[in-house]
């Protein structure tokens, strides 16, 4: 059983709680930090912790304390993060893990070079359905990976510093982006380099400095291509999508929005709370059955606290934090020239060289094969590419 440390009373915070202690995890939150005594209070009551701090460096050093779970503020992950180091405590930090890719760097290094255990809570990850997918696509199920796409919109986030973005340091990229960016790296595989981005963002609806709504490519080194569509303007609830395209199928995914489960209420009785981001309780509703786990965040606690007992890295580390802070950074920058922009990553540990596979593939010795297809009367047709000439022919066969 793992002793942990919660930093953060608010939304993010008691998701991580309620994942923990859910379904009688033996893993406990001993101790919680937040800035507002009252929220400390109030955190500490509602889930049964015996020890409470409004001083961040209190809590991370109390014997009490064996894994810290970050779940502030971006603007004060760094912070925490040394803190931990400092005090030699096992750290777990939400997403994304900075607000650029140098901070996320220094994190990485420093819980490197103290021996620090580090794990980065990319629970979108972790989800049920994106497991499963991420399996067929490691055992060749679909192919060699094309194109991988990640959606994630909303009507906005839930707290004051989200739209601030000093403390943010961005908009819906940041905070939406680094969930389809790590999926899609994941289904593309995490050894390969990205190598340029191009987006569009932009501030559609609220008023504020950063973007509210976003879309961008990721080129990767093996000719595979990334999408993130994000957005704070979406009206409706919270759209989780993924799509994945391979030489040899093809992966859909709905993890929240449309699961299965619909139903529909006049609005009679207490209301209140239906799923994250729902924007009313009376209508048609799309309530999820167990929101934590639907979202990751108990197959990821369970990833976490394996790796930390086994002595091993988890499926999601400071380094994968660094990686999507580096894609974010390049987004960011082709929001603004309207060009490729490369993602700049001097420290890089995947392969390097890898070149597009060839796109010819023989059907015999004077011929390049294209396609082949079963027409609506049974007869088949094949099309074909002459080695020689580089002619474009269909051989039919008739039924």
């Amino acid at each position: 059983m793992a002793k942990v440390c919660i930093l953060g009373g608010g939304f993010i915070g008691r998701f991580y709680a309620d994942s923990l202690h859910g379904q009688r995890g033996r893993d406990r939150v001993s101790v919680v930090y937040a800035r507002r005594e009252e929220t400390a209070i109030r955190f500490a009551n509602d889930y049964a912790v015996p020890l409470y701090f409004t001083n961040m460096e209190e809590a991370i050093q109390h014997p009490e304390t064996e894994v810290v779970v970050i779940a502030l503020p971006n603007n004060l992950h760094e912070e925490a993060v040394h803190l931990c180091v400092k005090h030699k405590k096992a750290v777990l930090c939400t997403k994304p893990l900075g607000r650029n890719a140098e901070e996320a760097l220094r994190m990485t290094k420093a819980c490197e070079e103290a021996g620090v255990f580090a794990g980065y809570l990319e629970d979108l990850c972790y989800t049920p359905k994106f497991m499963k997918s991420l399996n067929s696509v490691k055992t060749g199920a679909i192919g060699r990976i094309l194109w991988a796409k990640s959606r994630e919109t909303h009507p906005g986030p839930h707290s004051d510093w989200f739209w601030d973005i000093n403390m943010a340091g961005g908009g819906a990229i940041l905070d939406l982006g680094c969930h389809c960016i790590e999926i899609s790296r994941n289904f593309i595989g995490k050894d390969i380099k990205p190598v340029e981005v191009m987006c569009w963002a932009d501030t559609q609806v609220k008023p504020i400095d950063a973007e509210d709504h976003a879309i961008g490519l990721v080129k990767y080194e093996n000719g595979s291509i990334g999408q993130f569509e994000v957005s704070w303007t979406f009206r409706g609830g919270m759209d989780l999508r993924d799509e994945v395209m391979g030489t040899e199928g093809t992966i859909w995914i709905n993890s929240f929005l449309r699961t299965g489960f619909e139903m529909f209420t006049s609005g009679a009785g207490e209301g209140g709370y239906v799923a994250e981001k729902a924007e009313s309780s009376s209508g048609w509703q799309f309530p999820v059955g167990d929101e934590a786990h639907e979202l990751g965040y108990t197959n990821m606690f369970t990833d976490m606290f394996n790796a930390l007992e086994q002595g091993k890295e988890p499926n999601e580390t400071f380094y994968d934090g660094y990686v999507v802070n580096a894609i974010i950074d390049a987004a960011y920058k082709s929001a603004r020239t309207k060009l490729w922009e490369p993602v700049q990553l001097p420290e890089w540990r995947g392969r390097v060289g890898v070149e597009k596979p060839s796109v010819y593939n023989e059907y015999d010795a004077d011929h390049w094969f294209i396609k082949d297809e079963i027409l609506p009367n049974g007869d088949k047709k094949v099309i074909l590419k002459k080695k020689t000439t580089g002619e474009i022919i269909e051989l039919e066969t008739w039924s």
